[in-house]
Formats: structure tokens, C-alpha cells, sequence
């Protein structure tokens, strides 16, 4: 991974999406986000946002998330939003706007390092487009969840192994040791 040219993209970590499945990485999520942010490097956030007739209500009949507080940042999260680089909205499942391509562009990052809710969906949709826009994506497993439960999570990372390549998703603990700066051994004389 190349470390300098990298941010973390939380990806839909709101009331809405958290439940009984997904609620064990909210404490994950914050503690992430704190250790990046202190090592100086970005963060991005995503907010989904439903909307009358989307394809979601036409295809799946599912009218959820289209207001507060489902469409709020979880409140664990709210702090580490409000001093993110950027919290973009989103109508759809990737997190390729039109807002964050033009963002990626003028940040330059190379790597974008996923995590968050839906493993099986968001998460999956945005490292895969990642990958075929050029940036090395990165999906943080532990920090990542399905609201449809953990079979469906699992599914979702069988899913990215084949999209986006199995060397491509680690551990919170793989990532975080790679924002420890080696340390130089001695010289002896």
C-alpha cells in the first residue's frame, strides 16, 4: 500500500444501516478513523440518502433512509465526521459521484481504504469501481459489516477477493502497523 497517497473512506456508517448485524463495528469504525486522523492521514465519509421513485423503491419496494435520523451519521461517528476532509452524499450504491471524482482528482490519493456498511454492497460497489478507475483499493474487513447479517458479509468479501484481488483486504490491526513509521536500526561502528 502506498501509505502517503492513501485515505480512508467510511463508507454509510449511519443510524439506518446499523442493527443487531452491524453494530459490533461502530466501536471498530471510531478507533480507525482516531488512529488515522492522528497520523495526519484523510478520512472521507459517505452518506446514502433514498429518494422518492429511486431504483431502490421501484425494484426492492424498500423506502428506508430517505430522512433523519436513519440518514445520520451513527453518534460515535459524528465528531470524526465533522473534522473529516470531505462528507459526501451519495444516491446510489459507489462512492464515485460526480462530487467525489473531481475530490479524488485534487486530493491525488492512489489508494482508497474502505470500510463500514454494507460489505456485500457499498463497500463492495465502491472498492470495485475503485479498481477499474485506476486507485488501489483496500477493504478493512473487520471494520466492515453487513445489516443482512454475517453470512452476507462474508459473501461480500468471497465477492471483493474475485473483483478487487485477495491481497487486498487486511485486517484494522495489518493497516494501522503500516502508519508506524519503521524504525531505523543502529549503525554499529
Amino acid at each position: 500500500m502506498n501509505i502517503d497517497g492513501a485515505a480512508l473512506v467510511v463508507i454509510d456508517m449511519q443510524n439506518g444501516f446499523i442493527n443487531h448485524h452491524s453494530r459490533h463495528i461502530v466501536p471498530v469504525v471510531s478507533e480507525l478513523v482516531s488512529r488515522w486522523s492522528a497520523a495526519g492521514r484523510p478520512v472521507v465519509f459517505t452518506r446514502y440518502h433514498n429518494y422518492p421513485g429511486s431504483p431502490f423503491e421501484r425494484f426492492f419496494g424498500w423506502t428506508r433512509l430517505q430522512d433523519p435520523p436513519e440518514t445520520e451519521i451513527a453518534p460515535e461517528l459524528v465528531t470524526h465526521a465533522a473534522s473529516a476532509y470531505a462528507v459526501l452524499d451519495k444516491a446510489g450504491y459507489s462512492l464515485f459521484t460526480d462530487e467525489a471524482v473531481a475530490l479524488l482528482a485534487d486530493a491525488g490519493w492512489t489508494d482508497l481504504v474502505f470500510c463500514g456498511i454494507a460489505t456485500d454492497s457499498c463497500v463492495l460497489k465502491s472498492a470495485a469501481d475503485a479498481f477499474e478507475r485506476g486507485h488501489a483499493p483496500w477493504i478493512v474487513t473487520d471494520a466492515s459489516a453487513s445489516d443482512a447479517g454475517p453470512a452476507v458479509h462474508d459473501s461480500g468479501l468471497v465477492v471483493a477477493r474475485r473483483m478487487i484481488g485477495p491481497r487486498q483486504l487486511m485486517l484494522t490491526e495489518c493497516l494501522l502497523a503500516q502508519l508506524i513509521p519503521e524504525v531505523e536500526a543502529p549503525v554499529l561502528e
